[in-house]
């Protein structure tokens, strides 16, 4: 019986963007930008919620939610990247590197569930406006966050607890910008099946029954907004939804082009350009789509500004 090369280790190497020292300088103040715009927009966007009374809605206590996560969610992958750049050490701790990927998990699988219920939101709002404030209850809207949360910790557990149980083999730099599963599944000298299945099956669990939830809601909405007789409201409607639209499309194009694929065939420079729109350009977009086009949004940020005498135009 053959002994695998394999050692006990105690830090990673972060790879991702070494290879190209010359554009480190470029690539720092972009992301740094990014970050600084991400944590900003995202802030105000909770700001303006909590303190003007017409945003007091589900809706709106969804998009505060979302916000929330994408500061997390960013401030979970960026600082780290921004560090390592800085002082071109690129070592993460085995603790920091686990501890990085399973809040990067609860995050990004909050972020599915928060989509979805947004998706759900808007269903009710426009295709049974009578029912609306019953079924949206804050009570309600309190307990899908909640479960959000939950299921999202609970999945994200399993699969770090696997992820810890494998031995890794002696090299330990990592071709990625930060502990992302697919990366570390091809260090590992164990068998990754079992993983890999638990992986998928909540792949399903937390990606596509979400998505499907989504799509199945705007099915619903396009075939009302189709039976609205006047041009004017169709346009409220497509505005409403549009960019709630754009965010599930690039959130889900980039999260199945890394992860619904075989780990025999990730290639690592796609997975980190679909990282880099997923953890840094899309959490950044985000208050910009939602209050672009949203009026209301527009003048609770005026108001909060102090900006009053334009929130009324």
């Amino acid at each position: 019986m053959g002994i695998r090369n394999q050692t006990t280790i105690s830090d990673f190497l972060l790879l991702g963007f070494s290879e190209t020292p010359e554009q480190q300088p470029l690539l720092f103040r972009l992301f740094l930008a990014m970050y600084l715009v991400t944590v900003l927009g995202n802030l105000l966007i909770i700001l303006a919620n909590g303190s003007d009374q017409h945003l007091h809605t589900p809706m709106y206590f969804f998009l505060a939610n979302l916000s929330f996560t994408e500061i997390c969610f960013t401030c979970t992958i960026v600082p780290k990247v921004l560090v390592n750049m800085h002082t071109q050490r690129h070592t993460i701790s085995y603790t920091g590197c686990f501890m990085q990927m399973y809040f990067f998990i609860v995050l990004a699988l909050l972020d599915d569930f928060l989509l979805a219920a947004m998706a759900y939101d808007r269903y009710v709002a426009i295709c049974l406006p009578l029912h609306y404030t019953m079924v949206m209850k804050p009570r309600c809207c309190l307990m899908l966050v909640a479960a959000s949360w939950l299921c999202s910790h609970c999945l994200a557990f399993s699969l770090t607890l696997l992820m810890t149980q494998f031995s890794f083999c002696a090299s330990h730099s990592i071709q990625h910008f930060f502990c992302d599963v697919p990366p570390l599944l091809k260090l590992a000298c164990s068998d990754t099946h079992i993983f890999q299945v638990t992986m998928l099956t909540e792949g399903v669990l937390s990606g596509v029954i979400p998505l499907t939830c989504v799509l199945v809601s705007y099915a619903h909405i396009m075939h009302t907004i189709l039976r609205i007789p006047s041009a004017g409201g169709k346009h409220k409607v497509f505005s409403t939804c549009g960019s709630h639209l754009s965010v599930v499309t690039l959130f889900y194009g980039t999260l199945f082009l890394v992860y619904f694929q075989p780990s025999s065939s990730y290639s690592a420079d796609t997975g980190m350009v679909a990282s880099v729109v997923y953890t840094m350009v899309t959490p950044m977009l985000n208050p910009f789509i939602y209050s672009l086009r949203n009026r209301d949004m527009q003048g609770a940020l005026w108001r909060l500004l102090g900006f009053r005498k334009y929130s009324t135009q």
